[in-house]
């Protein structure tokens, strides 16, 4: 099939694909499914944010999760040695969670399986059109973000 020709939302389908497909055979030597690295992903971007205790609500939230489904998927990462969880210090009722080294190393091996794939797709392309490229996609990510909060408040 002559790849020139596909339309640009088939192109960027078949690069989504091929980085998943690296990804997930990561996630599944670590024994993790994607919803719950999409969990340890949403834990981190909290933390960094510095939200304080994080809580069950918050991430149930940030991930569009229901309670029961978040539940589960906490007690597999902790069950794993991915999140630890403790009483709230401001509310004994509920947990504060968060992150362990384990899932620290987890994301550092992430982002260098990200970066050594994005070599590989760059396979003869200069240095020049690389860095190119990835400012493109920078714009074409602050775009996309921009349309879907326009989305949201219509």
């Amino acid at each position: 099939m002559d790849q020139t020709n596909m339309p640009i939302g088939v192109k960027f389908a078949v690069i989504h694909r091929a980085f998943r497909r690296e990804m997930d055979t990561l996630l599944r030597q670590k024994d993790l499914t994607g919803a719950q690295f999409g969990t340890l992903r949403a834990l981190d971007c909290l933390e960094k944010e510095g939200s304080g205790e994080i809580s069950q609500r918050q991430l149930e939230e940030v991930c569009h999760s229901a309670h029961p489904t978040m539940t589960e998927i906490l007690k597999k990462l902790e069950k794993k040695g991915f999140i630890e969880t403790q009483p709230s210090e401001t509310d004994h009722r509920r947990k504060a969670i968060r992150q362990t080294d384990r899932a620290r190393e987890l994301r550092l091996a992430m982002s260098r399986v990200d970066e050594e794939t994005f070599e590989k797709f760059c396979t003869g392309m200069s240095e020049e059109q690389t860095k190119s490229l990835g400012e493109m996609l920078d714009r074409l990510m602050k775009n996309a973000c921009s349309c879907a909060k326009e989305e949201e408040r219509e």
